[in-house]
């Protein structure tokens, strides 16, 4: 289920390459952002959280597409900051840089915590750190050896997923309080933005997708479609289960970095369930570490030409610090990651789009309109919801 880089998908999987572009995509978006959307949606109410997961759903997937067929305009594949210099120039790159270093090092800060805090709920012996740093070690011996999760992994991850979601649901059935879903809070109606949109972030996966499909390109715009949209589905489903199962006061109860959905479904429902829950909760997020991870590093070594063990290095050490020094919490990172990096890299690929639209050199497989006004109505949500996060973050309002 795991791979080395280069490595050729055979069999089952190399005759359904569209399957596994969908489903690597799948598991990019859903890891450790659909954890922590129940107690976020908790705190405004499940009905205008719902709205919510879907506005930003829907924007994802245009998003998603532009970068898609921006990356099809473009000869030569990159990571994000490579098609950033293309196609913004220099200052394009830094930026890119800039934001795709905060979005992939929030992503890897949020799995360490989260992975210390449910392993730790599993076993129940030690402390959430200690199980941080075997999971940190583990997970690092296999980026380095250059193992990446491959398609059929993500696979049957995606589906243990959907078949927990539904046993939950059919198991805790009479333990779903309704009043628990019909409660409103519009004074919180901005704090689920950022950990939303965290949760639906998988823009350095589409280089990925392409390396997926080889030469069958044409087939991205389905993948994308299909890959951007089940998670949709699955994050309603999903919170509308666990925030009637847990309900606001019982994740309040709890301590911030147990505010984790299968955490709290654990302590609150179904035990045995919750166990199972937890364990794919461990194994969807090894798999998102390892993407993000390798991404991490393929960028510094793709883009900005940095020696292997030095972009490892680098990729390593900061989350790990942050983690150790215990610098923020599970929450906290998903809600600044998703506002401010998520937000800004979205802006980055819709301007990136644009320019491709003129000065791409090659032929796409699939080309939309410009959608000049919708783009900039995107930008100008995703340049408010980054300073609203970054002053929420700051204290000032």
């Amino acid at each position: 289920m795991l791979k080395k880089r280069g490595t050729k998908q055979t069999g089952f999987f190399a005759n359904n390459k569209l399957l596994i572009a969908i489903t690597t995509l799948i598991g990019t978006i859903v890891g450790a952002g659909v954890l922590g959307i129940p107690y976020t949606i908790a705190q405004v109410g499940f009905f205008w959280g719902s709205i919510i997961i879907l506005v930003l759903g829907l924007v994802f997937i245009m998003v998603n597409l532009f970068g898609t067929e921006m990356i099809l305009r473009t000869k030569k594949q990159h990571q994000l900051a490579g098609y950033a210099q293309k196609y913004l120039g220099k200052w394009g790159k830094r930026v890119m840089a800039t934001v795709m270093i905060i979005s992939l090092y929030g992503a890897l800060i949020a799995y360490l915590i989260g992975e210390g805090s449910t392993l730790h709920a599993i076993f129940n012996i030690g402390s959430p750190l200690i199980f941080t740093l075997i999971f940190f070690a583990i997970a690092s011996y296999i980026i380095v050896r250059g193992v990446k999760a491959t398609g059929k992994t993500e696979l049957i991850l995606i589906s243990l997923l959907v078949l927990i979601v539904i046993a939950i649901g059919v198991f805790s059935y009479n333990d779903i309080n309704i009043d628990h879903l019909t409660g409103s809070n519009l004074s919180n109606l901005l704090l689920p933005y950022g950990i939303i949109l965290f949760a639906f972030m998988a823009l350095p996966a589409i280089p990925e997708i392409q390396e997926v499909l080889g030469k069958d390109k044409k087939l991205m715009k389905k993948a994308v479609i299909w890959g951007s949209s089940i998670p949709i589905v699955l994050y309603l489903v999903f919170a509308a289960i666990v925030l009637g199962v847990v309900g606001l006061d019982n994740f309040e109860s709890l301590d911030p970095n147990q505010r984790i959905a299968t955490i709290a479904l654990s302590i609150f429902s179904n035990k045995i369930l919750g166990v199972f829950a937890n364990i794919l909760a461990v194994l969807a997020m090894f798999t998102s570490y390892l993407t993000i991870g390798i991404a991490l590093v393929e960028m510094y070594e793709y883009d900005f030409k940095i020696p292997r063990k030095y972009a490892l290095a680098l990729t390593f050490l900061v989350p790990l610090a942050v983690v150790l020094f215990k610098i923020t919490t599970f929450i906290t990172v998903l809600a600044i990651t998703g506002a401010i990096a998520g937000g800004l890299e979205s802006l980055m690929t819709i301007l990136m789009y644009w320019k491709a639209k003129k000065f791409g050199d090659r032929k796409p497989e699939f080309s939309m309109p410009n959608f000049y006004i919708l783009g900039s109505i995107f930008i100008v949500m995703f340049l408010v919801g980054s300073v609203y996060m970054f002053l929420n973050s700051l204290g000032i309002i």
